[in-house]
């Protein structure tokens, strides 16, 4: 691929070589903020396959519809701790403004959105009820390039009710 050169450059600012230049540098702007997106939500995925692989590393039996269910349901409650501190900061002091206030909005919005999935169209997680996945996911090293490997699935509440 052609470098990009600089527009100023150019003679004239409504010339056909400026305008190839400017669609030029407009598409590698694009292409940059595609693969920025990408990789974050990459990183997303990685930090939910973490969070599963260290719970599951401590479950020794074979994982059941039940098991998952509560896998799931942890999963959502992992931020009470950190809201119920925040809570108590806010208690302490008589304060005007919310010390920690952004935070503690991303927490409530991830948390009612994934609550809000896991009641509808299903929460997004590896399928832990394969043996096969369970197993690449327990021996998975964290490297976000052997994400493609795993098979995500989608659990909703009705599942494991029909389940159990």
């Amino acid at each position: 691929m052609t470098k990009v050169k600089d527009i100023s450059e150019c003679k004239h600012p409504c010339s056909r070589k400026t305008r190839a230049l400017q669609r030029q540098i407009k598409k590698t702007n694009v292409k940059e903020k595609k693969k920025l997106q990408g990789s974050i939500k990459n990183n997303l995925i990685g930090e939910k396959l973490l969070w599963f692989q260290e719970q599951i590393q401590q479950i020794e039996t074979s994982l059941t519809p039940a098991v998952v269910e509560e896998l799931i349901l942890r999963y959502l409650n992992r931020f009470n701790e950190e809201l119920e501190q925040i809570a108590i900061k806010h208690s302490i002091g008589n304060r005007k403004n919310r010390q920690h206030a952004s935070r503690e909005d991303i927490i409530k919005l991830t948390k009612n959105r994934e609550e809000e999935e896991f009641k509808t169209c299903g929460l997004e997680i590896p399928d832990l009820l394969n043996t096969e996945q369970a197993n690449l996911l327990r021996t998975w090293n964290g490297e976000l390039r052997y994400l493609p490997n795993f098979k995500l699935k989608r659990y909703t509440q009705s599942f494991f009710k029909s389940k159990i």
